[in-house]
């Protein structure tokens, strides 16, 4: 295909749109943080996760809720007045999803099957006979015991706290 002036014409404002379309894209501040079943740190509220997964099978003295689901237990903690104090987050993040721990009964994934091994955005810590793999960039933690995964950890991220400092904004 030869290339005549009106079409080098439109090739170069279509490069220049993409160019601007991706410039633009890259400026967004976009607060990303694990999150599991529509629940995420520092955005979901206790009523929101009572909506989600039902009625708990138990509370803690600290109020963490916990759910028996299909393959094993959840267990949901919140965002207190202490941890905001010691954070110096904003008020308005108390009552919100801190931290949600899936405690795994019979799962066969392994850090292999997970593709962790490879994986340079998980940090990798052995003790004994067990192996966590930590995202903090995206606030995500799997243990293992013996090879099988036995718990996943979703809290916030590096960038979510950041936005919920008093100076920072939620979103």
């Amino acid at each position: 295909m030869k290339l005549t002036t009106s079409n080098r014409r439109r090739w170069r404002g279509a490069v220049g749109c993409l160019i601007l379309l991706l410039c633009y894209a890259a400026s967004l501040d976009v607060v990303k943080a694990a999150s599991w079943n529509g629940i995420e740190p520092f955005k979901t509220r206790r009523t929101d996760v009572l909506k989600i997964l039902g009625k708990p099978v138990g509370e803690s003295s600290a109020g963490a809720l916990r759910f028996n689901v299909a393959g094993g237990a959840v267990v949901v903690s919140f965002v207190d007045e202490k941890f905001v104090t010691a954070k110096r987050l904003r008020p308005e993040v108390v009552g919100t999803v801190l931290e949600i721990v899936l405690q795994h009964e019979r799962s066969s994934d392994t850090p292999e099957s997970m593709s962790l091994l490879k994986n340079r955005d998980f940090v990798r810590d052995d003790n004994q006979n067990a192996s966590i793999f930590r995202n903090l960039k995206e606030g995500i933690a799997y243990t293992f015991f013996d090879g099988k995964l036995r718990t996943t950890r979703f809290t916030f991220s590096e960038t979510q706290l950041g936005h919920a400092r008093r100076s920072g904004s939620l979103r």
